[in-house]
């Protein structure tokens, strides 16, 4: 897999950008970095009114946008996961605990192919319930789409995990696919031992049965 390349929003007067363009250069002498591109919004501030950035430093690493000042370590963090879908669903995750829903909204409705980087955080039974929230929201965008139906392989998984919290919103999400390929899926947790999956995984074959 390639570097990713870096795109480093700066301004002249910014106290912590000079330490994150010396973090991204060593990256990149290092191959952690494909390319880096450093941009001063004081001489170019159409860059910064493109991307809609309003404070620096910020950062473009891969698909992965970061604001604020990272350490060379956490930096050489996200360089290695910037395109993976882990990576992707740890920004996403991140986002959300911040209440930025409507950046990670923004981001795929760009490239709805971004949506199966929500399904680790349906997944990740340490997630705070904002973020859980958060994720049922942007799953609930798709429903009845195709882009939701391609994830009926990687839901169907998720209803069979071993945290109840995790197959109850995971039958809630087969339910919304409309598709009848989910209904083996939910008809195998109608004798869940958990009242509420039972009772999500009734009301989401009802609906596609509908």
């Amino acid at each position: 897999m390639y570097a990713p390349d870096a795109l480093l929003l700066i301004s002249t007067h910014c106290p912590h950008c000079p330490a994150m363009l010396a973090s991204l250069a060593d990256l990149l002498k290092q191959g952690a970095v494909g390319r880096l591109e450093a941009v001063n919004l004081e001489q170019h501030p159409e860059v910064g009114q493109a991307l809609g950035v309003r404070s620096v430093p910020w950062l473009r690493l891969g698909r992965i946008e970061l604001a604020g000042t990272h350490s060379k370590a956490e930096l050489a963090e996200w360089a290695a996961k910037a395109d993976s879908e882990a990576g992707l669903a740890d920004w996403f995750h991140l986002l959300l605990k911040e209440g930025q829903l409507a950046r990670v909204q923004s981001a795929i409705e760009a490239d709805p192919a971004l949506l199966t980087a929500v399904l680790p955080i349906v997944g990740n039974v340490e997630a705070s319930l904002n973020v859980r929230l958060g994720a049922g929201v942007l799953l609930e965008e798709f429903a009845g789409t195709d882009t939701l139906r391609a994830l009926l392989p990687r839901l169907s998984e998720l209803s069979q995990h071993e945290d109840a919290r995790v197959r109850a919103d995971a039958c809630h999400y087969l339910g919304l696919t409309g598709d009848a390929a989910a209904k083996p899926w939910l008809e195998a947790r109608i004798d869940d031992e958990d009242a509420d999956v039972r009772e999500i995984a009734a009301e989401s074959l009802q609906a596609i049965l509908n």
